[in-house]
């Protein structure tokens, strides 16, 4: 299995796991809670308000072929939010993150072990996510243009799919 790590910059990582790539990016801005969040019921929000801005780390997951062929119409996914605020205190969304969730946000304090245990989480969720065929309407008509184009380019849209029914008309 190839792992490879790769810095992108002063607010993105990538983490190459055998044909997956998660993406690490940071945003430079600070985020509060929408009123009816269910964060609000948390009473490390209510003691302190400040508490509840936060920074956030998205953790998107691609196909590697998607960014090594450049194919731009390639979908990738949000599988994890990693929220921190002032105090290094966090919490995570996402697919199969249970190591701090809304409720517990102030009780504990991001560190390295807490990172590897997100990290650990991204890549088993990454590994195990199916590629799936996209569904045969999707791909029923192309003009030679479009065709002659993406062959040339490898760019015939890919992603992980979570499911989809298959049906078909004749035509």
């Amino acid at each position: 299995m190839r792992i490879e790590y790769r810095d992108r910059g002063k607010f993105e990582a990538q983490l190459q796991v055998a044909s997956d790539i998660l993406l690490f990016q940071m945003h430079t801005d600070v985020f509060e809670f929408d009123s009816n969040h269910i964060i609000w019921q948390n009473s490390y929000l209510q003691q302190n308000r400040e508490n509840s801005y936060t920074g956030v780390i998205n953790i998107y997951n691609f196909l590697s072929d998607s960014l090594k062929y450049n194919r731009n119409a390639d979908e990738g996914y949000l599988i994890g939010r990693i929220f921190i605020n002032r105090e290094k205190c966090f919490w995570v969304e996402g697919k199969r993150q249970t190591i701090v969730r809304p409720m517990a946000f102030g009780t504990k304090k991001i560190d390295r072990d807490a990172l590897v245990s997100i990290i650990e989480t991204a890549i088993n969720y990454a590994l195990n996510f199916d590629l799936l065929m996209p569904p045969y309407e999707e791909n029923i008509r192309v003009t030679v243009d479009q065709f002659n184009s993406k062959l040339d380019n490898s760019k015939f849209t890919t992603g992980k799919r979570l499911s989809y029914d298959f049906s078909i008309d004749d035509i």
